[in-house]
């Protein structure tokens, strides 16, 4: 009787085209569980922002006080390495498996896949994914792939994927297997909506565990005007310009705030697990000062630059605050830690998994079982022509398949190949250590 009288008051509450929240979970309060022991989850994934953006890594580009005061609550990685573009980089955070296992094409995941999201919901958690899908499929592939909530842009493979509409103002913004009336994003800014319907799904999730995945737009191209930024109302945002990439960063910056002071509010800051990565590197034509020199940016190359990303998890109350540690992490190694940190397994039918789980660095220790990084790097299979590049590597050497062999401290840029007469004993060894994963690593 309480359930149809709360429904029959929802329905007589009329409700503008504009609001994109959901209160499914708290009509459903009543049915729900006990309280679980399992901390929350949130991914909070930034878009194009390499390693040398955040003021904590040694960026002075940039005003990132929310992202730096996250790494002062919890553990910082200085080792942390995606793929160069976005796609595949999430193809392998989502699936824990390297590309050459299921990457078809650009912006597409085959739904015989199983995800994080699959994972996390059978652990028990409500779901949400917020921000751009960029996997096609519309709510098919969502709701296949683990999400029960979802606001996201781009749930549908188009070229250029902007055709559909603005990522940012007036954006295309689809829920419940349908967009939002025009009438109702207009003037709207696609991260505040983002953001809004994310601080509801953390609302409406205080009896039952959530898992909150936060695809978050900024900060890709088009370089526009943010809301903060008079030139908002007005600008073009089929045009943009390298001047507003730092307001970007700080717009970006700002919601990691308003999620941690909404899980604070709520109570359920000391349950909840805050996971912030970037997804590849900064965005080519961006420079940025970087520990005292002049770094330009690098996204869509196999280089430090265009792979090497920040990667920050706090947990207060269980990570001690503050760490910093050089333990290697690839993209795959999201979901087996997300499987221990959720108290489940991964079953058989998710197939070969590639990551290693570093869920023993969050508890203390200095090290996991990872002591490489691999990666195939096609983003265009079907379109392209050019071969995939196949390397592994760890913070100082990196191996190309049946190519060259660098030092990726003294030359990040990778210029100057060693040679074979000039290598060290343990430099040959470890060539031939890295020889023998990349041929490991077939389908």
């Amino acid at each position: 009787m309480l359930i149809a009288a709360l429904f029959c008051l929802l329905q007589s509450c009329k409700k503008t085209s504009t609001e994109i929240q959901e209160n499914d979970d708290a009509l459903n309060d009543e049915n729900l569980a006990a309280a679980s022991n399992a901390p929350n989850i949130v991914i909070f994934i930034g878009d194009d922002i390499g390693y040398e953006i955040p003021t904590v890594n040694g960026g002075q580009s940039y005003i990132t006080p929310n992202i730096d005061a996250l790494a002062q609550s919890g553990l910082r990685f200085t080792q942390c390495y995606a793929s160069a573009n976005c796609s595949p980089s999430r193809t392998m955070l989502l699936t824990g498996k390297y590309n050459f296992r299921n990457y078809v094409d650009w912006g597409t995941l085959p739904k015989t896949n199983l995800t994080i999201g699959n994972l996390i919901k059978n652990a028990g958690y409500n779901t949400c994914y917020v921000g751009k899908w960029q996997l096609d499929g519309g709510d098919t592939s969502i709701r296949t792939f683990g999400f029960d909530k979802y606001s996201v842009w781009l749930p549908y493979k188009l070229d250029p994927e902007e055709s559909g509409g603005s990522r940012y103002k007036d954006p295309p913004i689809y829920q419940k297997a349908k967009f939002l009336p025009s009438s109702g994003t207009q003037g709207k800014y696609s991260v505040d909506m983002f953001t809004s319907f994310a601080l509801n799904f953390i609302k409406n999730n205080k009896r039952k565990p959530f898992f909150l995945y936060y695809a978050m737009p900024l900060c890709h191209k088009p370089l526009t005007p943010t809301p903060d930024d008079p030139l908002f109302a007005a600008w073009d945002f089929t045009n943009g310009g390298y001047t507003f990439f730092p307001e970007m960063v700080t717009y970006m910056d700002k919601q990691v705030k308003i999620l941690r002071d909404s899980i604070r509010a709520a109570g359920q800051e000391n349950n909840t697990i805050f996971v912030f990565v970037g997804d590849n590197g900064t965005p080519k034509g961006v420079k940025s000062y970087f520990k005292d020199s002049l770094i330009s940016a690098d996204k869509g190359e196999t280089t430090t630059y265009g792979t090497h990303v920040p990667l920050i998890i706090s947990w207060p109350g269980h990570i001690t605050a503050g760490r910093v540690t050089n333990q290697l992490v690839d993209f795959t190694d999201f979901l087996p830690t997300l499987s221990d940190i959720a108290s489940t397994t991964v079953s058989s039918s998710y197939g070969i998994i590639d990551g290693k789980s570093f869920y023993s660095v969050l508890n203390g220790s200095n090290y996991s079982t990872r002591d490489y990084v691999f990666n195939q790097f096609q983003p265009f299979p079907i379109t392209s022509t050019a071969p995939a590049v196949r390397y592994a590597q760890d913070s100082v050497y990196k191996q190309y398949d049946g190519g060259s062999f660098y030092n990726i401290v003294t030359d990040v840029h990778e210029l100057k190949p060693i040679p074979t007469n000039k290598m060290t004993p343990a430099e040959k060894a470890k060539q031939t250590y890295f020889l023998q994963i990349i041929s490991q690593m077939h389908n």
